[in-house]
């Protein structure tokens, strides 16, 4: 492995992925496997010979049983939830996750919590083909009028049979949402009047074609975008395009309850400022690299490497894992 690593055929994800099982019995074929497979193959390979290794009947059983989950409103309105999944309800959500997660979020668990939100609406919305025509699943929220322009919460604005949110969080949520509005007299609805967008379909394409993902300085996002007014409607506010900046999830939500602003720049300009007031800068352009190849680098006599020496020898194709697995293990049982 040493020496198939030093030469640069064997990668350091595949590397990493065979520590966590190599012995001196099965050092060589896995070595081997590595070479003509590719990183991910070796990482579900491996992921495979551990469990065979661990599993039987009554463990599978076992786990399925002991599948749960809870969750409960915190005082803060935030929710909590706690569970466990049996491994190939495990693997799927996981896969789910890593494949809605935001890559501009530093914090991994920052980033875990928001795919897991991004799921939700995705399922509710429909999928990619609702996402993309701007509709949005449902979530019901109670305002009173008065809260919706206010800084501290005196009026009701609360998840429908959930928590109670803040009027920023409220304005967030209305930034790009249907309302209906309802006339009420101690309690008791008077009228219903009818559910209006917010942002009509035509200004929502128009918005689409200017900015092309989020405007965030730094942030290339195109999914989950939302239609942030920079002058919110419920502070009298207008519903037009120069008013109007598209943000991804996190970032919108830094901008309301982050402490994070917004201003109009010129046509199309945004200016973007963090909670100290100090403007965030846009993005630098990526620029190519600079500086003598890493072959003129290495301090030794370097191994020739080109765009061949890390490929897998098969190229790519399919590999029999359970064929795999059963000579590893194999292998081991002959050692033993």
């Amino acid at each position: 492995m040493r020496a198939a690593f030093a030469t640069g055929e064997l990668s350091y994800c595949k590397v990493r992925a065979i520590t966590r099982v190599a012995t001196p019995e099965i050092e060589e074929e896995l070595v081997e496997l590595a070479l003509h497979a590719s990183g991910a193959q070796v990482e579900k390979l491996i992921r495979g010979y551990r469990g065979a290794l661990a599993v039987s009947l009554a463990t599978a059983r076992a786990t399925l049983d002991r599948r749960f989950l809870n969750w409960w409103w915190n005082d803060d309105g935030s929710l909590q939830f706690n569970g466990r999944l049996p491994p190939d309800d495990g693997a799927l959500l996981l896969s789910a996750l890593r494949a809605a997660e935001a890559a501009e979020v530093e914090l991994a668990e920052h980033r875990h919590a928001d795919a897991l939100a991004a799921l939700a609406r995705s399922a509710l919305a429909g999928g990619l083909e609702s996402r993309a025509s701007g509709d949005g699943c449902e979530l019901v929220v109670h305002v009173d009028a008065e809260a919706l322009a206010a800084e501290q919460t005196h009026a009701q604005a609360q998840l429908a049979n959930g928590p109670a949110l803040s009027p920023e969080t409220v304005r967030r949520l209305g930034c790009d949402s249907s309302l209906v509005r309802i006339i009420e007299r101690d309690g008791e609805p008077l009228s219903v009047g009818r559910r209006t967008r917010t942002i009509p379909p035509a200004l929502r394409r128009a918005l689409r074609a200017r900015d092309r993902g989020c405007r965030f300085p730094g942030c290339a996002h195109e999914r989950f975008l939302h239609a942030h007014h920079i002058h919110h409607w419920a502070r009298g506010g207008e519903t037009k395009l120069g008013n109007l900046v598209q943000l991804c999830s996190h970032h919108h939500r830094l901008v309301h309850e982050g402490g994070f602003r917004v201003e109009s720049a010129g046509p199309a300009a945004f200016l973007f400022r963090r909670p100290d007031g100090s403007e965030i800068p846009p993005a630098p352009s990526c620029t190519s690299a600079t500086g003598p190849a890493i072959e003129h680098q290495h301090p030794r006599p370097a191994p020739v490497i080109d765009a061949y020496t890390c490929m897998p020898r098969s190229a790519g194709d399919s590999i029999d894992y359970g064929i795999a697995v059963e000579g590893l293990l194999a292998k081991v049982l002959a050692a033993t």
